[in-house]
């Protein structure tokens, strides 16, 4: 597929090579030269250095050959306005199209008229997102990620194991047989030493893996058990910094009936937000002054998240609270060379905004992939799909697919009732099937479903 994306920022940059990877052919469009470089030296991209407003830098782009359309800039009216002269220069055999849109008004119901008359197909909303991602993660302890899959019938939980959980030192084999006949969970994909795989039955579970496990509803507090979690109620939680993503997950918890407090720099934002959120203590100041943190008692809240557009100061904020007791610290970063230095500090999750965006982005230009869930810090994709009629998978045990070593049937939703999958299981046309897999592998595996 040729896509043509509108935004080197960090959701387009992490896309636009996402989708590379898979073997699109994919062309990028900043006014900045300085990402773009980055995007060449590292993925087999092409670029264009230029407003994509510009008539004359969308046709050097080759927009009219063009079959997706992903317009992510920060700027919604630019976003829009890509969109419409994308589907005019592609008038005969229109485009699909993509954009980042952060107004909620724009958004909502009373946008629609706009968003059709520009021609948006999907609407992105990354702070939206990465507040609803964070959301999950505060109903676990120790959890970094949580999605829910195929309805909501199996969850894809991602943790690091500590010393003390029971599935330390042993192999995925002998866990397997522990729990025959029947499985609620499944051990997927093993991030190690900066280094990420589909697990096989021989690998043995270290302390400091990162796990990520496919889980029946039904299986998930046996799961937590397992890994060493337990599930917390989180009463108090603080936020440092006050832009829209805390905004938002600000309104989810408070309509939990979670007492929250944020920290905010700016004092007209302060403002706002005591407009916006009845309830809600908000104090102005620096979320690096370890002063203003130690009067507010930092570490007697059940849960501290730093999403400041500061990566740097989101870090030393959660590793301060972290040090005066906070039990549960969350950090949006933006760049992926931090990661390895929140896991040797103990920071609990790191989210960014670009995950849940890509996301969304991969499922709709897929087409008939059902959900995606990437990560910052693995190299390994889990996908829903449909298995189609009469195709290769239809009829077909697990075993006898002739899947890549690379890749792992990891669960099956038949008719709403979802089982872990076996090598003996057979699949019939319309089950819900998620999968592990590298990315260069994920058409290969489309293709047995399709």
């Amino acid at each position: 597929v040729r896509i043509l994306v509108v935004g080197a920022g960090e959701v387009g940059s992490y896309v636009a090579a996402r989708l590379s990877r898979e073997g699109n052919d994919v062309v990028v469009v900043d006014e900045l030269r300085e990402p773009l470089m980055r995007l060449e030296r590292d993925n087999d991209i092409l670029t264009v250095t230029g407003d994509a407003t510009n008539p004359s830098i969308l046709n050097e782009a080759e927009v009219d050959k063009a079959e997706v359309l992903v317009a992510v800039t920060q700027s919604h009216k630019t976003n829009l306005l890509v969109c419409l002269q994308a589907r005019q220069a592609r008038a005969e055999e229109p485009l699909s199209t993509v954009a980042r849109i952060d107004d909620a008004e724009l958004r909502g119901p009373a946008g629609r008229k706009i968003r059709d008359a520009m021609g948006v197909d999907l609407v992105l909303d990354p702070d939206e997102q990465t507040a609803g991602a964070i959301h999950e993660l505060l109903l676990y302890r120790g959890v970094s990620n949580l999605y829910e899959m195929a309805g909501g019938e199996v969850l894809l939980v991602g943790a690091r194991l500590t010393d003390e959980a029971p599935v330390v030192g042993r192999s995925i084999g002998e866990i397997g047989a522990t729990y025959e006949p029947e499985w609620d969970f499944i051990f997927g994909e093993i991030v190690r030493d900066g280094d990420s795989h589909v697990v096989r039955e021989e690998t043995v579970l270290q302390s400091h893996d990162l796990l990520r496990v496919v889980c029946l509803r039904k299986g998930r507090r046996e799961l937590m058990d397992l890994l060493g979690l337990h599930r917390t109620e989180v009463k108090r939680v603080m936020l440092l910094g006050g832009g829209r993503t805390a905004e938002l997950l600000a309104r989810r918890l408070i309509d939990r009936g979670v007492e929250v407090a944020i920290i905010e720099l700016q004092k007209k934002r302060c403002d706002q937000l005591a407009e916006k959120l009845a309830g809600c203590l908000i104090f102005e100041g620096d979320i690096t002054d370890t002063d203003l943190l130690s009067s507010e008692r930092v570490g007697d809240f059940d849960a501290v998240v730093a999403s400041t557009g500061q990566d740097d100061a989101n870090v030393l904020a959660c590793l301060y609270a972290k040090s005066m007791g906070a039990p549960e610290t969350i950090a949006v970063v933006h760049r992926l060379s931090l990661l390895p230095l929140l896991e040797q500090v103990g920071i609990d999750a790191a989210l960014s905004p670009r995950t849940a965006s890509a996301n969304s982005v991969l499922r709709y230009v897929r087409g008939d992939v059902a959900a995606v869930a990437t990560f910052l810090d693995g190299d390994v994709e889990v996908v829903e799909f449909e298995v189609a009629p009469e195709a290769p998978a239809d009829g077909t045990a697990v075993r006898d697919l002739g899947l890549s070593g690379s890749v792992l049937l990891a669960a099956i939703v038949r008719d709403g009732n979802a089982h872990i999958a076996r090598g003996r299981s057979v699949l019939r046309s319309r089950d819900h099937v998620i999968v592990f897999a590298k990315p260069h592998l994920v058409d290969e595996v489309k293709q047995a479903f399709g």
